[in-house]
């Protein structure tokens, strides 16, 4: 059986966002709860939405007091914020910081019995659907616009709370290529990397259907033909427009067929060391493929094909390799780190983790709820493994 849950509608191309004011008025909303960032008020990104809100007569207020790696202690504050403004709709402008907050404080709203954040955690049993949330993606990597997922960190346990709930997903999700150019270089990078992370792993996890299977195999491809044109110039809107697209359509699958451990190993790098979500993940699939190559051998060599490689006269080995280093070539031209040693801590300059907390790690990946998805059955010790070699 397969099922696919996705939200009621979304829009694509630059200046999308505007066609919000008719979404509005057909709902008679004019009261928005904004969820977004500091950067993405300071650098004007917010002000593209609020300008179009402004036009259209819609008051809002903007809480913009998110982490990259958004907490509990971030939740509740939204929460509060948004119970004191009492809004008719919930509007995120960010990546998947930013609208997984918003998720949660969707959730939370329609179902108040889960405040304290923590029993959100896996599949909550969650009675209603979420207070009506629209989402404004600034990056193309999360999706969590089109997902049931949201991942919120416990700063107090060290570890990521992965929820999963059909009634989270957002009414409404714009993907607007002018929203996405000011994108510096490396953030660019690591969300596209983020992107094609969630369609390779929603490729090959054992949950995998025809439907998912092809929205992943065109996820792949967008991401290959246009991840490098959107690093080396951000205002290029075709490449924007491409990503955005390669991210969407991986997210309608990921979030109905599951991950692997790729998302297992990159979760507790963040909880643990703030390290962002899409570095994590960037960094780590070349390596969690190796290991993943021998589970999903067929499927490797799709995709090579998707990755635009010629596979004509390749056994399955040669061709399950060739996609692996297309991977690995990807993430080289858009600079990203090739080993754990390279994340240096913002501060001081020094190196981040140490090879004494992958054992820690390792224990937090195993049991992350991704570790199901995965094609190829694992434990401790060999997580532990890949953590070494990726170190």
């Amino acid at each position: 059986m397969a099922r696919m849950v996705l939200n009621e509608t979304s829009y694509f191309g630059a200046g999308c966002r505007k066609e919000v004011v008719a979404e509005l008025n057909k709902r008679d909303m004019k009261k928005a709860f904004i969820v977004s960032d500091g950067d993405l008020v300071k650098f004007g990104v917010v002000k593209m939405v609020t300008d179009v809100l402004d036009g259209a007569g819609v008051t809002y207020t903007i809480f913009s007091d998110v982490k990259a790696n958004p907490t509990i202690a971030n939740v509740k504050a939204a929460m509060k914020a948004f119970n004191d403004y009492a809004p008719d709709v919930i509007i995120a402008i960010g990546g998947g910081s930013c609208i997984d907050t918003a998720k949660a404080v969707g959730v939370i709203a329609t179902n108040p019995s889960f405040a304290d954040v923590k029993s959100l955690e896996g599949t909550a049993n969650t009675k209603n659907k979420a207070f009506p949330t629209i989402c404004f993606a600034t990056t193309s990597g999360t999706a969590a616009e089109v997902t049931i997922n949201y991942v919120i960190t416990d700063e107090e346990a060290g570890r990521k709370l992965v929820c999963v709930d059909p009634n989270d997903i957002p009414m409404i999700a714009f993907n607007d290529a002018e929203m996405m150019m000011s994108m510096p270089k490396g953030l660019t990078a690591s969300t596209g990397m983020d992107a094609l992370t969630h369609a390779i792993e929603g490729y090959i996890t054992p949950g995998a259907n025809p439907i998912s299977d092809l929205l992943c195999w065109n996820s792949i491809k967008f991401i290959a033909e246009n991840l490098r044109a959107a690093v080396a110039d951000g205002n290029n809107a075709a490449a924007r427009e491409g990503m955005a697209y390669g991210s969407y359509v991986a997210g309608m699958a990921f979030s109905n067929v599951g991950l692997g451990i790729v998302h297992s190993m990159a979760h507790p790098l963040g909880a643990r060391f703030d390290v962002p979500h899409g570095v994590a993940n960037a960094l780590l699939l070349p390596y969690v493929m190796e290991y993943n190559k021998c589970a999903a051998l067929k499927k490797y060599g799709d995709i090579a094909r998707a990755m635009g490689v010629d596979i004509k006269g390749m056994s399955e080995e040669q061709a399950a390799d060739a996609a692996i280093a297309a991977v690995k070539k990807l993430a080289e031209d858009v600079n990203i780190p090739k080993t754990i040693k390279e994340l240096k801590n913002r501060a001081t300059g020094e190196v981040l983790i140490k090879e004494s907390d992958l054992v820690q790690l390792s224990k937090d990946a195993f049991i992350d709820p991704c570790t199901g998805g995965n094609p190829r059955k694992t434990s401790v010790e060999e997580i532990l493994e890949i953590y070494k070699t990726a170190y």
